[in-house]
């Protein structure tokens, strides 16, 4: 049995730990923030990987993962059909899969408030000190720590986000508020709206609770529009306050100018039924689309893994099965291996390769 530390508690972090949890090592979690981390992120596509890694991590894969649709159909800006085309599949949440790999991992190991400071390792094991000043000490540091990954500011401090130049609106609107003409055209779809130089897709998803009976399901959406650096992407970012939140404003700071601008732009180019989506959605927010492409993976004793090692653009529509195959990939290794920089150098040859296409991919998807 190893010692192994994970940094970070969401979704990738949670793959690592259950699964190596379940093959017997000894697995500590430490994540930065407090509190329940539900309610970030939204939509997710699933793929038969996702489900293979949910099933490592100890959770029951069955009817109650997402909601089936079984047609995807492209809107013109008059709302009528453009083109339909049959590609059953399960689409879920954020919040479903959160819930899911939390409830499998021991409270007592997933250890909240706890900031990475300062990460060193020697030939034998590696150490984490956080800023409330405890320490952990393990053989090997598993880091699934995001886009602005501490442990990545540390061990690779060359690898940074790059801007995409557009952003994404997001967000989920209730079942229950929309009318019976966007129900019956769109809401039981994968939909799409193509303005130019834009995209709109949307897709249903369970609702509060994650009820995904009908009526009380939810439509998620995501639209893709350009955002100048220096001009457009700084003001977005900005609160009706004027606090500047560079690395991302919170969902409940974005500005209601903002959002009243975006609603006035929807109304005038997406079909109506993704405007009417746009207008009953409660508390729509928007992210920046980053690229990030790392060189390399693993330091040592120390290896990184989901956003902290890539982050291709959501066009691809795998970040989180993305996640769930790296971690699949790090445990057989180390069941291999054992708890060794060898076996994250098999990881490394296994999955740096594939990162940089992923993200090659989207960055292809994306110029369209």
């Amino acid at each position: 049995m190893a010692k192994i530390l994970i940094v970070g508690g969401s979704l990738g972090g949670l793959f690592a730990a259950n699964i190596l949890l379940r093959q017997g090592h000894d697995v500590t979690l430490l994540e930065k923030a407090s509190g329940s981390l539900d309610g970030r992120g939204a939509g997710i596509v699933t793929h038969d990987a996702l489900a293979d890694a949910l099933r490592q991590a100890g959770v029951v894969v069955d009817n109650t993962l997402g909601v089936p649709v079984t047609e995807r159909i492209t809107l013109g800006p008059d709302g009528q059909s453009l083109g339909m085309m049959e590609l059953p599949q399960i689409l879920t949440s954020w919040s479903r899969l959160y819930h899911m790999l939390k409830a499998c991992f021991p409270t007592e190991r997933y250890l909240q408030g706890k900031t990475v400071q300062f990460v060193s390792q020697t030939a034998d094991e590696v150490e984490v000190i956080c800023e409330d000043g405890s320490s952990y000490v393990a053989e090997l540091l598993i880091a699934s720590d995001g886009i602005r990954s501490g442990v990545r500011a540390q061990v690779a401090p060359h690898i940074q986000p790059e801007y995409a130049g557009y952003i994404a609106w997001r967000g989920v609107c209730d079942e229950a508020c929309l009318s019976k003409y966007t129900l019956d055209t769109l809401f039981n779809r994968f939909g799409f709206c193509l303005p130019k130089g834009e995209q709109m897709l949307g897709y249903p998803v369970a609702g509060s609770g994650n009820d995904t009976r009908p009526g009380q399901r939810r439509y998620n959406f995501v639209w893709y529009r350009p955002a100048s650096e220096n001009d457009e992407l700084v003001s977005l970012l900005t609160d009706d306050d004027g606090h500047y939140y560079p690395t991302g404003i919170p969902p409940l700071k974005v500005s209601w100018r903002h959002i009243a601008k975006m609603r006035n732009i929807a109304r005038d180019i997406l079909a109506p039924q993704f405007a009417e989506i746009l207008e009953k959605t409660a508390a729509p927010f928007l992210q920046a689309i980053y690229d990030v492409r790392s060189e390399e993976i693993v330091f040592g004793r120390i290896a990184l893994m989901g956003d902290a090692a890539f982050v291709g653009r959501p066009h691809v529509g795998m970040g989180v099965t993305k996640a769930g195959d790296e971690a699949m990939v790090i445990a057989k290794h180390i069941d291999s291996l054992g708890a060794t920089p060898q076996a994250l150098r098999a990881y490394r040859e296994e999955r740096l390769k594939l990162g940089q296409q992923v993200v090659a991919r989207a960055q292809y998807l994306g110029r369209f």
